[in-house]
């Protein structure tokens, strides 16, 4: 009975998970970006609101590991080569902003009357930037390859490199002059264990996990595999914390060493899965740290600590990007993204109180200044790229020159299927004008002797310069919806004789394209999908000619479902899709044959319990 009545071991995850599925959405669904709706969901099942997890820090220990696991994931994409050449920025971009961070936030806690060992300790604090959030805003953009993305994540490589002596120097200042050569002592080990960890981990990244997957690869289980890459990135993590590093440095030093393998598609696809859930997890701890007790004290000291705090790190990181080279646009998303407070602010404010430099409360007020940080990146974000955008040149590729621009056709968009779309035209010969407006596309299409014109389809000025108005047909194959959306009311409003063919993203996609006129709709996966489903026949056995009946049948099912949605809605038509739902049957064969209970049964036989009639002669 005792083991009855105690507590399931999965009410805590229940919990978290019934957090993350109501969180994440509603963020979404009030503009507030999911990372800040797990924060507040934090924040509401944490000790300060419903109590419902009473220890934030052991969340946060296994929640940390979803940092570990974006940090390998992104070590993947990144080969060696290419970290060898950010070492200018990740020196020196980092290394600055650390140093003149830190140095403005102590200036700022010994002018609020703080000592000056404990102000250099709060400068420290919080001098970092929230890795995980950062990363989490580049990714969900895709913009972690552009420019601005590779100078900001230079700059958080930096801070993880500067966590084995910021952990160190806090102590030092903690302590009395005379335990200074100790502790210097104790330092420059600490640097040496770090040394010699990162050293393994290069080895065995060289050297052994290659021929590790390879002998695994062989057994032939999936799950093997999945349980090697957590091997691999939770053991790379660690030996750096072991040496006294971040565990995201170790991850990621694995992730980089991989990168160039030919198992790092299959180590990505085994890893990305948990990296999700668990970095939800870690915003729901932070969210837990925050003591709104220490919050309602001083309501009307934070909220405008934490605009400070935010403008002068974008003000630090921004001016040093330009330093840099940065353009002015690209300078403010960076100072945007390094903002938020890290996530070593939450190790070190404590520490600095069980050193005796600042006391408890203090401690708890810095780790509610980080939390609010957190919480207002995003917007911050939003902000300085809406700035960013205003500032940026009407025109940032190159002077496009549309003299010799003639065509039936126009193909606004030169990607994948525009490519393709292109080559029937132009086999037919039939006069062809592409434009793109991704400068780099533009140059590598001329290396392979396409001439394709850099222009926004998007804008009226340009498809006038490329005669527009002359065109027969537009074919509009651009990836993102609402540039889509945008080109699509352009045409219409400016150019109505024109046929449009537009390449819609999905079913809903298209369905939006019906409703505003567009005839010619085409989803971008649809064909590929049907030739896949009939090899895929063919190659269990089914005769050629029945195969492409089915394809037949599949395609004109789908052509009439399109047609009952335009009317009523994307949820309608289920009936014509083919689904793998099972018929149910029941559970045991009836013993007795059924009879009917209507009044046609009185008819056809004998009531229920009534006596059987003799059987006629």
């Amino acid at each position: 009975m005792e083991h009855a009545s105690a507590a399931s071991p999965l009410i805590g995850a229940l919990i978290f998970l019934g957090a993350a599925v109501v969180a994440g959405p509603l963020a979404r669904r009030f503009g507030l970006g999911v990372a800040v709706g797990y924060l507040i969901a934090g924040v509401i099942i944490g000790p300060a609101a419903l109590a419902l997890i009473q220890d934030p820090g052991a969340v946060l220990q296994v929640a940390e590991i979803g940092v570990v696991m974006l940090l390998f994931l992104i070590g993947l994409e990144l080969r060696i080569e290419r970290l060898i050449a950010l070492r200018r920025l990740i020196i020196g971009f980092g290394g600055l902003q650390i140093l003149l961070t830190g140095t403005a936030l102590a200036g700022v806690a010994w002018a609020a009357g703080l000592k000056p060992p404990a102000a250099i300790a709060v400068g420290i604090a919080l001098a970092f930037s929230g890795t995980a959030m950062a990363l989490r805003i580049l990714q969900d953009r895709g913009h972690l390859n552009r420019p601005y993305g590779e100078r900001t994540f230079a700059v958080l490589l930096a801070q993880d490199l500067a966590v084995v002596p910021a952990l160190a120097l806090v102590p030092m200042l903690g302590d009395g002059p005379s335990n200074h050569a100790t502790d210097w002592m104790q330092a420059l080990a600490s640097a040496a264990v770090g040394a010699g960890a990162l050293a393994a981990i290069v080895v065995a990244g060289r050297y052994l996990l290659n021929p590790l997957f390879r002998l695994l690869a062989g057994v032939g289980a999936r799950e093997v595999m999945t349980a090697a890459a957590l091997l691999v990135v939770l053991g790379a993590a660690e030996i750096s914390h072991a040496a006294g590093m971040s565990m995201a440095l170790g991850a990621f030093l694995a992730g980089v060493l991989l990168a160039g393998s030919s198992y790092r598609l299959e180590l990505e696809a085994d890893v990305e899965p948990f990296r999700g859930l668990l970095i939800a997890l870690f915003f729901m701890g932070i969210g837990m740290t925050i003591d709104m007790r220490v919050v309602a004290a001083h309501f009307l000291l934070l909220p405008v600590a934490v605009i400070g705090y935010l403008a002068l790190k974008v003000v630090i990181a921004g001016a040093l990007a330009r330093l840099f080279g940065s353009p002015l646009p690209s300078a403010l998303r960076i100072g945007g993204l390094l903002a938020g407070a890290g996530e070593f602010a939450f190790v070190l404010a404590p520490l600095s109180a069980s050193e005796g430099l600042i006391n408890g409360e203090t401690a708890s007020l810095l780790s509610a200044l980080a939390a609010l940080s957190l919480m207002a990146a995003p917007a911050l974000v939003t902000l300085c790229d809406r700035l960013a955008t205003r500032l940026e040149p009407h025109v940032d590729g190159p002077t496009p020159d549309y003299t010799d621009a003639k065509g039936q056709v126009l193909v606004i968009g030169f990607g994948r299927v525009g490519q393709i779309a292109a080559q029937l035209l132009l086999a037919e010969g039939v006069e062809t004008t592409l434009i793109d407006a991704n400068a780099a596309r533009v140059e590598q299409a001329a290396k392979f002797g396409f001439k394709v014109y850099y222009g926004d389809g998007s804008r009226l000025d340009v498809l006038r310069a490329v005669k527009a108005d002359e065109a027969r047909a537009i074919v509009v194959c651009i990836d993102d919806q609402e540039t889509t959306r945008r080109v699509v009311e352009t045409l219409q409003k400016h150019f109505p004789l024109a046929q449009l063919v537009v390449k819609a993203y999905d079913r809903g996609h298209a369905l939006d394209l019906y409703g505003v006129g567009v005839e010619n709709v085409v989803r971008e996966t649809f064909e590929s999908a049907l030739v896949l489903g009939r090899l895929a026949l063919e190659a269990v056995g089914v005769d050629p000619e029945r195969a492409a009946e089915i394809e037949g049948d599949v395609r004109l099912r789908d052509l009439q479902r399109l047609q009952i949605q335009k009317v009523e809605g994307i949820t309608a038509g289920r009936h014509l899709a083919y689904t793998n739902r099972p018929t149910p049957e029941p559970l045991s064969q009836p013993r007795r044959k059924g009879q009917k209970i209507d009044g046609e049964a009185a008819a056809d036989g004998p009531a229920a319990g009534a006596p059987a009639a003799a059987p006629a002669e």
